[in-house]
């Protein structure tokens, strides 16, 4: 299966299987992440401590390091930017696919803040910040 088309059937399995599983669990319902992001309901806060406790002991079996001078000056902006986005829609850049798939249509307004705010944040490294993405733009 290491051709083209059996890599990409792969991939939408483990896709399909990951989309079923987050909305069975209640991942990809709006209302359970804000009652964890307001502490209402500490269920999926706990699920979220347990799955990085369990890939902080992966990372340490498999003796993963972090790559020297992948971190710069924008990830904590970054990444206080991307929590914030997905406290206010209900979900990172997997779920609202989820939501969508599920028949839950406002989650296509944040699939769409999704596309400008990745395009705005290019335009504005290209233009202001000069800042090296790493992996992530290639």
């Amino acid at each position: 299966m290491r051709t083209r088309g059996g890599i990409l059937v792969a991939n939408i399995i483990a896709g399909l299987a990951l989309g079923y599983t987050v909305a069975n669990i209640g991942f990809a319902d709006y209302a359970e992440l804000n009652r964890m992001f307001t502490f209402q309901d500490l269920r999926m806060f706990l699920a979220f401590a347990g799955a990085v406790a369990i890939i902080v002991v992966v990372f340490a079996v498999l003796r993963v390091r972090r790559t020297a001078g992948r971190i710069h000056a924008g990830v904590i902006p970054g990444a206080v930017l991307f929590g914030t986005g997905w406290a206010i829609s209900g979900g990172c850049p997997a779920i609202p696919i989820v939501q969508v798939a599920s028949g839950y249509l406002p989650a296509l307004v944040t699939i769409a803040g999704i596309v400008v705010g990745i395009r705005l944040c290019r335009w504005a490294n290209t233009r202001y910040f000069h800042l090296d993405s790493g992996s992530c733009e290639r």
